[in-house]
């Protein structure tokens, strides 16, 4: 089939009114797919006519639609964010598929993730994870000059490397235990490796591996399916970095500021 020519696929599409209302797998034919949509796309022709015919839509996430925000994870046959590898849902097309293909789509399932509606899980437990910790707190003025702080290429590769990460929850997702840990040590890594994180570094990953226990994700194995699933490919070396950290900083005494008490 040339790309010229259109699919007719089915979706079976996980439906769920709301947090506390039971869902179930529907599906739904969708012919004159063109390949060269987004599956993003070819979801928004199905929401037109299930409106035109008086259903209601499709209820899933995004923003961007660039690969850059993180909004639109969905498991696409049990696959985070589908077949591709490094590559968001919004930017898999469906030439990834063939004509005739049945394509389950699911939100994330994770105890930390509930489902809100249809494919949209609450995320916010990522945000409380970063809120705890995952910032440089030292007020630093304006922006230096580039090069007035040295910082070694291999630590800033790396720490560009861990910064890339979106966001998006696919490797929680894809963890069998439902771990955060790639997530959170992306985060503490792209801090921790520069001269600027130092100071707070071992505080933030305690802080941050802490809250990411409190949220209810599970504990890493090192199955390796995060990195597998990861639209930005982070190494889970990022990983046994946050492990070192925290475990310095729980061997640690706790840090007593004179001027406030604090710990």
């Amino acid at each position: 089939m040339s790309h010229d020519d259109t699919m007719q696929i089915t979706v079976r599409v996980w439906r769920q009114p709301g947090p506390a209302a039971g869902g179930a797998l529907v599906s739904y034919d969708v012919p004159g797919v063109s390949p060269e949509m987004s599956f993003l796309e070819m979801l928004d022709v199905l929401n037109e006519r299930l409106t035109e015919r008086g259903e209601l839509p499709i209820a899933f996430d995004h923003d961007c639609r660039e690969g850059i925000c993180g909004m639109c994870g969905l498991m696409i046959n049990g696959v985070a964010h589908g077949p591709e590898k490094a590559t968001t849902t919004c930017q898999l097309h469906m030439r990834s598929f063939r004509n005739g293909d049945v394509i389950t789509v699911e939100p994330w399932r994770a105890t930390a993730f509930p489902v809100l509606a249809d494919l949209v899980v609450d995320r916010r437990a990522l945000d409380r994870i970063i809120a705890s910790g995952g910032f440089i707190s030292a007020p630093t003025g304006g922006a230096p000059d580039g090069n007035a702080i040295p910082v070694p290429k291999p630590a800033a590769d790396q720490a560009m490397d861990a910064a890339a990460c979106i966001g998006c929850g696919a490797c929680v997702a894809a963890c069998p235990n439902g771990s955060a840990s790639l997530f959170t040590a992306a985060k503490i890594s792209h801090l921790g490796l520069l001269p600027q994180g130092q100071a707070e570094r071992f505080r933030r990953a305690l802080s941050m591996v802490q809250q990411m226990d409190l949220e209810h994700f599970g504990s890493c194995t090192l199955y390796g399916e995060c990195q597998e699933a990861c639209p930005k490919e982070i190494s889970i070396d990022t990983i046994t970095r946050m492990n070192g950290d925290f475990l310095r900083a729980a061997a640690q005494p706790p840090v007593r500021e004179a001027a406030t008490g604090s710990i």
